[in-house]
């Protein structure tokens, strides 16, 4: 499969879509390093979040997408980078306002030098929710709370760009 020969797979979708299991599944297949917006940045977000006197479970309001967003994706960008050199590299992250952007994948590519393979999870709201519900983390605690108003911002329809769809229900 030509695809799975990319030095860089982006795997995108809405939280509790299985963006995370996807990514491990594919990096087994294919023998290669996941990073994860969350696992890679957790505990210095949380850090930052604390001194910033902030919530430190807060991965949803202007605040904090204003301070991290930015800074966490580009963060993912760097790790691919220096490890797509050795070994194929998994991105996975919600990326909803990317995946709105038919440009986006040419975009990788003159951030990083490397062609991505596009992959997009998907799942309905019902068990989104479930799933988000069942990890059972503080980080999810707002978009529980105000599941309304967090489905209505989550990316549910199919990027605006060239992409692998995964149907994960």
């Amino acid at each position: 499969m030509e695809s799975f020969a990319k030095k860089l797979h982006v795997v995108c979708g809405a939280p509790g879509a299985g963006k995370t299991t996807f990514a491990y599944e594919l990096a087994a297949k294919i023998g290669a390093v996941v990073f994860d917006s969350d696992e890679v940045t957790q505990r210095l977000v949380k850090a930052s979040l604390a001194l910033a006197g902030m919530d430190v479970d807060d991965r949803d309001s202007p605040r904090y997408k204003a301070a991290f967003r930015d800074v966490v994706y580009e963060t993912l960008w760097d790790l691919a980078v220096s490890n797509a050199k050795n070994i194929p590299v998994i991105i996975a992250g919600p990326f909803t306002s990317e995946c709105a952007d038919p440009d986006w994948p040419e975009k990788i590519v003159e951030r990083t030098g490397l062609q991505p393979q596009m992959w997009f999870v998907r799942c309905p709201c019902e068990i989104r929710r479930e799933r988000i519900a069942a990890r059972n983390e503080d980080r999810d605690r707002s978009k529980l709370e105000n599941w309304e108003h967090h489905r209505q911002q989550s990316r549910q329809e199919i990027p605006a760009f060239l992409c692998t769809v995964i149907d994960s229900w």
